[in-house]
């Protein structure tokens, strides 16, 4: 079998480890024994996977190396804002003893130098836990510096400069499996779109949050980047897209849900905000079913999450002033019960059509 990714190296190891476990449960319970051969020809072939698996890819071939993982990732994050914020107070430190052009020289080479070096790890570190240190301080550094540039030439602050910043994070996270700076590169996007989208309404780019449909453009095209635009090895990326994309798409609706008085619509403050806040329910409702169908787990939490926020805004501006407060927390108490119930439904229902499916 061809793996093309660490991640998905990394989940046929996770297999190879719970069908060990459930054929010695299978074996000690009588439901099947394997002759010697056989478990000899299975433990080969898994013991040649797995050692190819953590020579390309360096995976977690167990428990233990899984939680040491996990703490190298939170040693790298640390390290990364920790060599970041050396890098800005060294900057300040001695900025001022240097002439203009060896600040332009330097702030035009740092990060240069630091994607250079970030490569050249990336190359030779399998793991790429000290290639992601390097990316994060390289992506700082970017933005320190182009901030910085700005300063020196005296330059208006503009949106525009969030899209190097975008494309920077953007190589970096596909170059190096970064998550992390995948989401930054998203914010760049989402505030660059929601800001240019501001602008074409007539407003300053810095005041674009004024106006929360703003930001609907930018959900629909990070909705859309993980429909049209096929990651292959990068499995963990599209979720990102999706849970970014709803939350940009239904933040904004439960802000103007509340507060009509923000949205673009010449309308009753009334009638709009009873208008988004039917959109934010069926909007949530139909990412809930959507997720489902297609079994993404993030759009199903996402949007369960919302249409109980959505819920339980409605039962307070209905019943908070009118009921005692005993009453109304057990009407929410009933009300997550019943969420819970219908839940359970739902899971037993899931269950018999696997059960269908087996038999």
């Amino acid at each position: 079998m061809n793996i093309p990714s660490r991640h998905d190296a990394q989940q046929r190891a996770d297999q190879i480890r719970i069908f060990r476990n459930e054929l010695d449960l299978l074996e000690r319970e009588g439901v099947v024994a394997l002759s010697a051969e056989q478990r000899q020809r299975v433990a080969e072939h898994h013991r040649q996977l797995l050692g190819q698996y953590a020579q390309d890819f360096d995976i977690d071939h167990d428990k233990r190396a899984s939680q040491l993982s996990l703490g190298m990732r939170i040693a790298s994050l640390f390290g990364a804002l920790a060599l970041s914020a050396s890098v800005f107070f060294l900057f300040y430190q001695f900025w001022g003893w240097l002439a203009t052009g060896v600040q332009v020289l330097i702030l035009v080479a740092a990060p240069l130098l630091m994607l250079g070096v970030t490569l050249l790890i990336q190359y030779r570190d399998a793991s790429g836990y000290f290639a992601k240190l390097a990316a994060l301080v390289t992506f700082a550094c970017f933005v320190l510096n182009i901030t910085m540039l700005g300063q020196i030439f005296n330059i208006t602050p503009s949106d525009k400069a969030l899209l190097p910043w975008a494309a920077l994070a953007f190589l970096l996270a596909y170059a190096c499996d970064l998550r992390l700076l995948l989401v930054a590169g998203i914010l760049c996007v989402i505030a660059y779109v929601s800001a240019r989208t501001g602008t074409w309404g007539g407003m300053y780019w810095l005041y674009f949050g004024q106006r929360p449909e703003n930001f609907f453009p930018a959900a629909l095209l990070l909705l859309a980047v993980p429909q049209f635009v096929p990651h292959g090895r990068f499995a963990d990326f599209p979720p990102m897209y999706r849970i970014f994309g709803l939350l940009t798409f239904f933040l904004p609706v439960l802000v103007m849900g509340n507060w009509g008085s923000s949205s673009y619509l010449d309308w009753d403050t009334d009638f709009i905000e009873g208008f988004y806040q039917l959109v934010g329910f069926a909007g949530s409702a139909c990412a809930v079913w959507y997720g489902v169908r297609k079994q993404w787990p993030e759009v199903i939490n996402t949007g369960v999450t919302f249409f109980i926020i959505f819920l339980y805004t409605k039962i307070f501006d209905w019943w908070w002033e009118s009921m005692p407060k005993y009453l109304f927390f057990l009407v929410l108490g009933l009300v997550a019960v019943l969420f819970l119930v219908v839940l359970k439904r739902l899971r037993a229902t899931d269950y018999k059509l696997l059960k269908g499916e087996a038999s």
